[in-house]
C-alpha cells in the first residue's frame, strides 16, 4: 500500500535512485492558501547534506506543484508534487547487487517480489520520506487555519537523554536537540560512531498542541492507534509511546490517572488521548529510531543464492537517522490530525446541521 488516510489522504511514488519522488495529496478543502515557500521550508528541515551529523548526499529537495492549485489556493482536486533526484551515486551499490545488507529490507523485498532495486534500497529507502514531508506540509497549512501546531525535537541519542524539553532550542540546533545542556554530548556520540564507521539510534518527541476534544473514531480508528501506525510506518522506527507510555505500566492507577478539576486535567500522563480520542491536552508521542543499518564495518551476510559472503558497504549515510526522522514524524502527525479533523466534522447531527445551515 502506498496510500495513507481516509478523508485527507496521500499517495507517494518514486525510488531513491530513480528520476524523482513525489506525492499526490487528495481531500484538501478548496480555498486553502498553498504556500510553496512553507512547503519548501519543511523539506529543507529534512534535507540531507546540511552538516556533519547527516549523510553527505547533496539534494536540494526542490519541490514543484503539478496540479490542484489555482492562483495560490487549493481547488479541491488532487495536489500533485514532485521532487527530482539530482545527486544519485548508483555505482556505490553495484558491489551489493546480489548481497543482502544486514538490517535493511533487501532480504524481505527479494523474498516477496523476486526482484529488488539495490540502488540505495529503491522504494524502501528513507529518501521516500521527503514526499511525506511535502504532503505533511500541506496538512500543516490546513491545521494552521485552526491554530493547531505540531513540533518535534530530539530527546535522546545513543542513550543520552534530555533532562528538559525546550522546543525553542530545536530550530537553532544542528541535531534538533531539545536540551542544550546535553546537546554537545549527543553530538559527540554521533561523531564518535561516525569516526568508527558505525551508527547510533535515538528518540524524537512529537507534541501536538491545541487540539479540539474528540478527534478519533471510536474503537477501530482511534487517534493513538493511527498515530502509532503512522510512526511505525517511518523507516527505522521500532517503537513508539503515547504520553507516559511504558512508564505507565509501572505505576499504580492512583498515580497514573489524570485527575480533573473545573479548570481541566491536573496532569497529562495519558498524553492527550483517552478512549482513543483527544481530550484537549497536548498529545505527546515518543518515536524510537534504530541505529542506521548502513555502516562501514565488515559484516556477515548471504547473497541471493544463499552463499556466505562478507559485506563491505560504500555510500553516504546518516550516522543517526533519528535527527532527520524527527521531521518526518512531525509531518506524519500532521497528516493524521488533518484526516481526523475532516472525519470529525460529521460526528454528530448538530455539526452536520451547522454546516448546511
Amino acid at each position: 500500500m502506498n496510500r495513507f488516510g481516509i478523508k485527507f489522504h496521500f499517495t507517494t511514488f518514486g525510488e531513491s535512485h530513480g528520476k524523482a519522488i513525489g506525492c499526490v495529496v487528495d481531500g484538501v478543502p478548496a480555498g486553502l492558501e498553498i504556500n510553496i515557500d512553507f512547503i519548501q521550508n519543511e523539506l529543507d528541515r529534512r534535507r540531507p547534506g546540511q552538516n556533519e551529523y547527516a549523510t553527505a548526499r547533496k539534494e536540494s529537495d526542490s519541490v514543484e506543484i503539478l496540479s490542484g492549485t489555482f492562483e495560490g489556493k487549493s481547488t479541491g482536486t488532487p495536489i500533485a508534487m514532485i521532487i527530482f533526484n539530482t545527486n544519485q551515486k548508483s555505482k556505490d551499490y553495484s558491489a551489493v547487487a546480489e548481497l543482502f545488507r544486514p538490517g535493511h529490507a533487501d532480504f524481505t523485498y527479494w523474498e516477496k517480489y523476486g526482484i529488488r532495486d539495490y540502488r540505495g534500497g529503491g522504494r524502501s529507502s528513507a529518501r521516500e520520506t521527503a514526499a511525506r514531508v511535502a504532503a505533511g506540509a500541506v496538512a500543516k497549512l490546513m491545521l494552521n487555519e485552526l491554530n493547531i501546531s505540531i513540533e518535534s525535537g530530539i530527546a535522546q541519542i545513543d542513550g543520552i537523554s534530555a533532562k528538559s524539553h525546550n522546543f525553542s532550542n530545536v530550530r537553532s540546533s544542528e541535531i534538533y536537540a531539545l536540551d542544550e545542556d546535553v546537546e554537545q554530548m549527543q553530538k559527540d556520540a554521533i561523531l564518535k560512531a561516525k569516526e568508527n564507521h558505525d551508527s547510533v539510534g535515538g528518540m524524537a518527541l512529537v507534541r501536538i498542541n491545541n487540539l479540539p476534544v474528540g478527534l478519533g473514531e471510536g474503537l477501530y480508528y482511534k487517534l493513538d492507534a493511527l498515530l502509532a501506525e503512522a510512526m511505525m510506518g517511518i523507516n527505522a522506527v521500532k517503537a513508539i509511546e503515547i504520553g507516559d507510555g511504558i512508564e505507565a505500566s509501572m505505576h499504580k492507577g492512583s498515580a497514573n490517572n489524570d485527575q480533573m478539576s473545573p479548570n481541566g486535567f491536573k496532569t497529562n500522563h495519558a498524553g492527550g488521548i483517552l478512549g482513543g480520542m483527544s481530550n484537549g491536552q497536548p498529545v505527546e508521542i515518543k518515536v524510537y529510531f534504530k541505529p542506521t543499518p548502513s555502516i562501514f564495518i565488515t559484516q556477515d551476510t548471504v547473497d541471493i543464492n544463499n552463499n556466505e559472503k562478507e559485506m563491505n558497504l560504500k555510500g553516504r549515510h546518516d550516522p543517526c537517522v533519528a535527527i532527520r526522522g524527527s521531521v518526518v514524524a512531525e509531518s506524519m502527525a500532521a497528516l493524521v490530525i488533518a484526516d481526523m479533523i475532516l472525519l470529525n466534522m460529521g460526528s454528530n447531527i448538530e455539526g452536520v446541521k451547522n454546516y448546511y445551515a
